[in-house]
């Protein structure tokens, strides 16, 4: 029953991942109306899965980080209710969040549940020194990294226009565009993926493989119900923007959470695609200072609630 109740847990996490992150690849597609919604988010369906399919062959290190082990002893972290506590937990994080239009981290929500079933099962014993520096750091890193980089990356693309006079071709962007769009999708797919695998694969039925495509399935699935209030806030809030800004910033966040899933670092694309947009929005002088303080709230609230979630959780599921 427990096992049951892992895999049902597990597939509701990768649900509200989807719906709180799988437009995120396709949103300055939308912003910058290069295409309608509808497209923009088969798109980045598509795309996604391929990343997901991709994990199973170069993502294997995040399945063990995020299995709990090292953080914690093997006889906590080998156990369903601790795998159900986290999933239960991050799940309802993100969901949240995605109803309400703001796009968070699935990789803070599950950082903030392993650490919350972690306290309650076995105190300050948690390895927080392995959490800083395997989890929080790359995850506090990435997003003041991104902003410069894409106010840097658009502001050179302007630089090369006007001091070379370069011809614009409107098709060619708008391609770039899209398949700029699909890398970043493709990079979430790989990076998230093997996240939330390691939740179930304590279920002897499921290999690595298996887990990876059941998975995909159910990010894609979110997406495709749930993503539009995300869509709105990552398209149209944060900044207007038109093709070759939305061009840079998908440059940045394709490049660094691909460079990151192949080391094994849990960056969130949630926030180096945030901070990429937002970087090219302060170049253009149309950030939405507003918007983006909001986010980033959200991003301060989501580890202590997830972390409380899972604690709560984890005691009632020992009860």
């Amino acid at each position: 029953m427990l096992l049951i109740s892992l895999f049902l847990a597990t597939l509701f996490l990768a649900h509200s991942n989807g719906a709180n992150d799988n437009f995120q690849g396709a949103a300055t597609l939308f912003g910058s109306r290069t295409t309608s919604y509808q497209t923009a988010i088969l798109w980045a369906t598509f795309t996604t899965l391929a990343g997901a399919v991709a994990a199973t062959f170069l993502a294997s290190t995040l399945v063990k980080n995020f299995s709990g082990k090292g953080l914690l002893p093997d006889a906590i972290a080998n156990t369903p209710e601790f795998h159900i506590a986290v999933a239960i937990a991050a799940g309802l994080t993100v969901l949240i969040a995605a109803l309400m239009g703001f796009p968070i981290s699935t990789t803070h929500s599950i950082t903030g549940a392993i650490i919350g079933a972690g306290l309650v099962a076995i105190g300050l014993k948690v390895n927080f020194a392995a959490l800083g520096t395997s989890f929080i750091l790359p995850l506090l890193l990435s997003p003041i990294i991104a902003i410069p980089l894409g106010a840097g990356i658009y502001s050179l693309s302007n630089y090369i226009n006007s001091k070379f006079k370069l011809p614009i071709n409107q098709k060619m962007i708008d391609t770039c565009h899209f398949i700029s769009a699909g890398i970043v999708s493709f990079a979430r797919g790989l990076n998230d993926t093997p996240k939330i695998v390691s939740l179930i694969l304590i279920i002897e039925y499921f290999s690595i493989q298996g887990g990876m495509i059941t998975i995909a399935i159910a990010m894609a699935l979110g997406g495709l119900l749930n993503s539009q209030k995300v869509a709105v806030t990552m398209s149209t809030k944060i900044t207007s923007m038109n093709h070759p800004q939305g061009l840079s910033a998908n440059i940045v966040t394709g490049v660094l959470v691909i460079a990151a899933s192949l080391f094994g670092l849990p960056v969130s694309t949630t926030y180096v695609s945030v901070a990429s947009i937002f970087g090219v929005g302060l170049i253009a002088k149309k950030a939405n200072m507003g918007v983006f303080y909001q986010i980033v709230l959200s991003w301060l609230l989501t580890l202590p609630t997830a972390a409380i979630i899972s604690g709560i959780t984890y005691r009632l599921l020992q009860t």
